[in-house]
């Protein structure tokens, strides 16, 4: 499952070829065996994402699934998650909690997407190489010896190593192209407001953009 696309996935739950349970579980298991070693996530949010995961599989069955129902996502953690850690890979911020959750994140909510961590950042998304974050360096899962690029390296090096099929990253003077293309994958800046950045931590608010990281366009 973890080498399909989201489209493939999502053919695969509305077929219930697998369910959302079985999906983000197989994912799951995956970020225990290999994020040790490339170091992507900051938190795991194991117990919430399987109690989604639910939720989704409920509305697969009934019918009223939207678009993206069901898929595993991870969110940079630069973007607020109510009752969840943000900490922008700060020391500042390793015990903020926010009460409140981005607009990017509910947006992913409450189309049924399952959140399955938050991933791992250059400090304050200051950074091209994703070595500054108070938790430690990502490594590039092609070669832990190389970086995976920065800021977004722990979205960009969680999808190459296939730990989740999609991510959210934020670019504001490449944070999302260069760590996709450092670490082979599709990275997206959109257009400048396209995207809402309520509850998104700011680096330089007139640059600042949220986008997706994900295999393939």
């Amino acid at each position: 499952m973890h080498n399909m696309s989201i489209a493939q996935l999502e053919d695969g739950l509305r077929l219930k070829t697998f369910s959302s349970r079985e999906l983000t579980q197989h994912f799951l298991s995956r970020i225990s065996d290999l994020n040790p070693e490339i170091n992507a996530l900051i938190t795991v949010a194991e117990e919430t994402a399987l109690k989604d995961a639910d939720k989704a599989d409920m509305s697969i069955k009934s019918g009223s699934a939207k678009e993206l129902c069901g898929i595993p996502i991870l969110h940079k953690d630069i973007f607020c998650t109510e009752g969840i850690l943000t900490s922008c890979g700060s020391r500042m911020l390793s015990n903020f909690i926010p009460p409140y959750t981005a607009t990017v994140v509910r947006n992913f909510e409450n189309c049924g997407a399952v959140m399955l961590g938050k991933t791992n950042m250059d400090e304050f998304a200051m950074g091209s190489s994703n070595e500054t974050s108070f938790y430690g360096p990502v490594k590039n899962p092609w070669d832990t010896k190389k970086v995976p690029g920065g800021s977004s390296g722990g979205s960009a090096a969680a999808i190459a190593a296939r730990l989740a099929p999609g991510a959210t990253g934020t670019d504001t003077g490449g944070s999302i192209r260069q760590p996709a293309a450092l670490c082979g994958v599709s990275g997206l800046k959109p257009t400048y407001g396209r995207v809402s950045r309520w509850g998104m931590i700011a680096f330089a608010s007139s640059l600042d953009q949220g986008g997706p990281i994900a295999r393939t366009a």
